[in-house]
């Protein structure tokens, strides 16, 4: 991956301050350790009248490989062999932006204490990027640069020079030549419009990207006529991250207009204060809605299946409708730490009695869970493997059978409106799978079908109308018939065994007699 940088000069303003300006000597070939590769820089020329610094990356396919996996289960599958074998090592993109925002970090930002003047003119430029990544061609390239002040000069690179009739690949070589412009800025143009190009980022956009955008763009991006191509592919499409940018450019251009700060122009609201309200956690959304749930449906004997560090068992304590909370983990440490967490240790005799907290998995069917109001399994069943899922579906569905079966998982579908969250990634490492709404209502129909429950769903957190909710919850409810039949079933075992022990004893006295 290479891309030169070439000014002329005269006795007086020799073309070696360029050597300046970049904080590298001409005399020197310098290398600097990236998390991707190695970027050399070197000065094929350097005299009076004519400059030359080269930026020479050489990437790590494998390091590049190993840094971008996923991490956590459920991430979409890449091509083995397209991760090791691609045009990351030889063609500009955002990996060629990042080299030049680490290497060339003073010269960026217009800092030169050796040449304080020079910095601040404009300079001879000529740009040469041997390989550059164009989605949209030649006529893009010139669209994005042409508005700057540069001279544009833009060869489409063909798929083989041997078959012509093949035509041009999706690279172009790339010349760009002026005299208007400032080292700084011509290395900002770089910045941003290299991976635009590219239409692809080599890291994840997160919201800090927002204000790398702007720093980049100060001064050319608010009235550039791409601005809203520009911004979009900077941001990988990140919708969200697009708004907010866009919104950001149009105060920038107001306040221009206006010949003001933008603090002066966007006071229409106050700034925030300590005391304002704060959006409620996810975590804490879920636990009032099982507790909202259980409320509504008569439930004072609860499982809480997979209770992890006992937040819910804290929650469903503080409320007296709740006579007695069991929580079940098949971790001691994390048994432990909830029993920490409730002070058990402390607690009044009263209060005590009305919380157990016992080791057991939920892959087995265990006696000791029979017998509730409701079941409970808040973010527990994509902790699972899919294969041992039906093992769990019949210890909870099938043998101990709560009335009430409470199941709460993470919607896919909704990942993509978090911000920090990686395109294909799971919400936690732990995480075996993660459903969209379809397929966890197709499961949840499928259970309650085949152990007679009826089954109703609720959103948690803001339904998104595209998107759905970041949660998912099921409420199964034992059907009456089957209510009716377990009933029954269990009243003549009762009979059953009265008179069983009826007659035992009718025949002790007997023999005693």
């Amino acid at each position: 991956m290479f891309l030169t940088i070439t000014t002329t000069g005269t006795p007086e303003r020799p073309a070696t301050d360029l050597g300046f300006l970049l904080h590298k000597h001409p005399e020197k070939a310098q290398a600097f350790s990236t998390s991707y590769g190695t970027a050399h820089v070197l000065y094929p020329e350097a005299d009076v009248r004519r400059c030359t610094a080269a930026l020479l990356l050489e990437v790590d396919a494998v390091a590049l490989v190993r840094r971008g996996k996923g991490k956590g289960r459920g991430g979409a599958p890449d091509a083995a062999l397209a991760q090791y074998v691609n045009d990351r090592p030889y063609a500009a993109s955002s990996l060629l932006a990042v080299a030049l925002s680490s290497v060339f970090s003073s010269a960026i930002r217009g800092v030169c204490n050796a040449r304080p003047e020079r910095a601040a003119q404009p300079l001879p430029l000529r740009v040469e990027v041997p390989a550059l990544p164009a989605r949209g061609g030649p006529e893009l390239v010139r669209r994005l640069f042409e508005p700057l002040g540069w001279t544009v000069t833009v060869e489409p690179v063909a798929l083989d020079t041997e078959f012509p009739e093949w035509g041009d690949s999706r690279y172009v070589r790339l010349v760009l030549e002026g005299e208007t412009l400032t080292l700084a800025e011509a290395l900002r143009h770089l910045y941003v419009l290299l991976p635009v190009l590219d239409d692809a980022k080599h890291y994840w956009v997160a919201s800090d990207e927002v204000d790398k955008l702007l720093r980049a763009g100060e001064g050319w991006l608010p009235d550039h006529p791409e601005q809203k191509l520009i911004t979009s592919r900077y941001l990988s499409r990140r919708w969200s991250l697009t708004r907010e940018a866009m919104e950001r450019l149009e105060l920038v251009r107001l306040a221009e207009a206006d010949d003001s700060e933008v603090e002066d122009i966007d006071n229409a609201v106050e700034a925030e204060t300590e005391t304002e309200e704060k959006p409620t956690p996810l975590a804490v959304q879920r636990r009032d809605a099982i507790i909202a749930a259980l409320g509504a449906r008569g439930a004072a004997r609860v499982l809480d299946l997979g209770c992890g560090q006992g937040q819910l068992v804290q929650a469903l304590l503080k409320d007296p409708r709740f006579t007695e909370i069991v929580g079940v983990d098949v971790s001691m440490r994390a048994l432990t730490i909830a029993s920490r967490r409730l002070k058990l240790d402390r607690m009044g005799e009263r209060q005590a009695s009305r919380v157990k907290l016992f080791q057991g998995s939920l892959a087995y069917t265990d006696k000791r869970l029979k017998g509730y109001d409701a079941a409970v399994l808040s973010e527990v069943i994509e902790h699972l493997d899919l294969l041992r899922l039906p093992a769990l579906e019949y210890a909870v569905f099938g043998s101990a059978r709560a009335r009430t079966v409470l199941v709460t998982t993470p919607n896919v579908e909704y990942n993509v409106r978090w911000e920090s969250l990686p395109a294909g990634h799971v919400r936690h490492g732990d995480h075996r799978f993660e459903w969209t709404r379809e397929e966890f209502r197709t499961w949840a129909h499928t259970v309650a079908e085949r152990h007679g429950y009826d089954v109703e769903f609720v959103p948690v957190g803001p339904d998104d109308p595209e998107v759905g909710p970041p949660t998912q919850m099921a409420v199964f409810e034992m059907n009456t018939a089957t209510a009716k039949t377990e009933k029954t079933e269990k009243t003549e075992k009762t009979d059953k065994a009265e008179k069983t022990d009826k007659a035992e004893k009718t025949e002790k006295e007997a023999k005693a007699a």
